[in-house]
């Protein structure tokens, strides 16, 4: 398989886990039912909530909501790119921000955690402090598919790009940024970051989003789910509304942008180390 379609899925999850998880199922559903070969997930899909509701109610993995997705994949014959959820740790008081990928089987082919955690206070609208409640990642994650390997990150992931070079020297033909993005920093900061991206690794980048404020006081989410091809060029972008938008991806066109502009060959790290 050289192309895929693929769907992203936007939701306003908020503080009732069951609600949220039973409205994300039925849009995959609605995402296998018109065809998508791949559906992508944004960013804490299952709970909006306080950093102690969120921890109360965090599940190790293998657990029931991973068990969940991997029987929804299988049962569709999807790839299913599982955006981010609170992941039981071994400390009490901290959770991972977990991304899983499964395969049409229902196989768990894939497990990131967030590296880079989103601690900042933008003029005093959005304020959060993300590694109050989560361990960092240490691993650099990347899966293959039938198109090719694909690269997972997650939100705040995207202002670095370092993370991006790295899986795209790994092969990648995509990244996945599940997302949670603020208003203040999405309205100037989204598109030009997820397009860049794109630029910059001759990839495409794929942005499944939440928005709304469902479940944080003083939180709102931007949305506007996103895919950029790996010329730049947005391809798909969402309604400022719950639902499903649609891109082709094509492995094809990777090839073909990469060998236009081969600025994965041209790099110079000899140069580079010596600051």
């Amino acid at each position: 398989m050289a192309k895929a379609t693929l769907a992203l899925v936007q939701t306003d999850p908020g503080t009732d886990k069951a609600a949220n998880l039973e409205r994300a199922f039925a849009l995959i559903d609605e995402a296998a039912a018109a065809g998508a070969d791949w559906i992508a997930l944004p960013e804490t899909f299952h709970l909006r909530a306080r950093s102690a509701e969120r921890l109360a109610q965090a599940e190790p993995i293998p657990g029931p909501l991973s068990e969940a997705l991997a029987q929804a994949a299988a049962r569709h014959g999807i790839w299913l790119f599982a955006g981010s959820y609170d992941e039981r740790s071994g400390d009490p008081e901290k959770t991972w921000n977990t991304s899983l990928v499964f395969d049409p089987e229902g196989r768990q082919v894939a497990a990131y955690r967030k590296i880079h955690l989103f601690d900042v206070v933008v003029d005093g609208a959005v304020q959060a402090r993300e590694s109050a409640r989560n361990l960092p990642g240490q691993d650099i994650v990347s899966c293959d598919t039938p198109l090719g390997p694909v690269g997972l990150t997650i939100c705040y992931d995207l202002r670095f790009p370092e993370l991006y070079r790295a899986l795209a020297l790994r092969g990648a033909i995509a990244t996945f940024v599940p997302s949670n993005f603020t208003v203040p920093t999405g309205r100037d900061h989204w598109q030009p970051l997820l397009r860049a991206r794109a630029i910059e690794n001759g990839q495409y980048v794929i942005a499944a989003a939440t928005i709304g404020g469902g479940g944080e006081s003083g939180f709102v989410a931007y949305g506007r789910s996103l895919v950029v091809d790996p010329w730049g060029t947005v391809i798909a972008c969402a309604a400022d509304e719950v639902g499903i938008s649609y891109a082709r991806i094509d492995a094809a066109r990777v090839v073909r942008v990469r060998r236009q502009i081969p600025s994965l060959e041209h790099l110079r790290p000899d140069v580079y180390a010596r600051g």
